[in-house]
């Protein structure tokens, strides 16, 4: 078991003595994930002894495929949060290891171990429930790859046990919306390369139309859902395209609608794709160029937003902040007079 490890578990009177040394704990490096899309399965990491969060995605994530970023600048999925990991006799054996590897460690604070010590030594007034094996498991604090030590601080409880079907007691106990908000960071929603028209190079005063045809736009769902004895819980968070955005690369431009953002067409599509003879014709969804790029290009930019919802167990779900996800594309404008005829 490494110190990295060690650090996930440790108790509130304990936290410092290894966390300084490890760096930010984490609960699982790689988690479980399955792609509908695919009989390939990624590294397989447990979080904790027993606890396990996997993650089944179904959608379309290929090439260009990314995660969505919140329209919140406020918001982010929880940092930490407590889960089953242990069972009873398993628990006994991970403190026995905890306490001889922070003995062992030569930079350890006297009055840490000491701390540690007293912490098994309460737990062993009732031989750490190893009677109760079948009826309970021990509860400890899990964390966020991304979550920092500050962050991490809010879920300091030392392990606790919890009777099977009983009610953990604490606001961080891992629950549907949990799931859903983890779920989140996990949705790879498809690249929003636009088609543009005419072809070739776009042209001053003349609109460029933009479109995404409504195969290229589909709804991405995650669900996330976590197995230990007596407990299953489990979330699917789904995000669904609403909107574009385009941004033209300079500010000598026109968008079109003035917005910038083309809605969602009835059929999922978005915009209108270009035809022969429409050239000087407002395009629903696009942007006119009022300066040539010169020997260079404009870099456009498609962004989409897409709406994010969730239902879980036991719960009716409800909605989590917007995401967005784009692509940049260069674009070359010419000067209408520099085109040979």
């Amino acid at each position: 078991m490494t110190t990295r490890r060690i650090s996930l578990v440790l108790t509130a009177t304990s936290t410092a003595l290894l966390l300084a040394a490890a760096g930010p704990a984490v609960a699982g490096e790689d988690p479980v994930i399955s792609d509908s899309n695919t009989s390939a399965t990624k590294k397989d990491n447990t979080v904790g002894a027993m606890a396990r969060i996997s993650y089944k995605s179904s959608g379309n994530d290929g090439p260009g495929s990314g995660p969505v970023t919140s329209v919140d600048p406020n918001w982010t999925p929880p940092p930490c949060w407590y889960a089953p990991e242990w069972k009873a006799g398993e628990f006994a054996k991970f403190r026995d290891r905890l306490y001889f590897t922070a003995r062992h460690d030569p930079g350890a604070p006297r009055d840490e171990l000491k701390n540690m010590s007293d912490e098994n030594q309460g737990y062993a007034k009732d031989n750490y429930n190893i009677d109760k094996e079948k009826e309970g498991m021990w509860w400890g604090a899990q964390f966020s790859p991304d979550a920092t030590l500050e962050e991490q601080q809010k879920c300091n409880k030392p392990p606790f046990w919890v009777e099977n079907g009983e009610d953990p007691g604490v606001p961080e106990a891992i629950d549907a919306e949990t799931l859903a908000e983890l779920a989140y960071n996990q949705i790879k929603v498809p690249g929003t390369k636009v088609s543009l028209a005419p072809d070739g190079p776009s042209k001053v005063n003349l609109p460029t139309w933009a479109w995404l045809d409504k195969g290229d736009f589909e709804p991405v769902s995650v669900t996330a859902s976590l197995d230990a004895p007596g407990l299953h819980i489990e979330a699917t968070t789904t995000a669904k395209p609403v909107a574009l955005s385009i941004k033209p690369g300079t500010e000598d431009a026109v968008r079109i609608p003035a917005s910038g953002k083309c809605e969602l067409n009835g059929d999922g599509s978005i915009g209108e794709p270009y035809a022969k003879g429409k050239s000087k014709q407002t395009p629903p969804c696009g942007v006119t160029y009022q300066r040539s790029s010169g020997d260079g290009t404009f870099n456009l930019q498609a962004t989409a937003t897409w709406e994010i919802t969730w239902t879980g167990t036991n719960s009716p779900g409800g909605e989590l902040p917007d995401g967005e996800y784009g692509n940049d594309q260069p674009i070359t404008v010419e000067e209408i007079q520099s085109v040979n005829r």
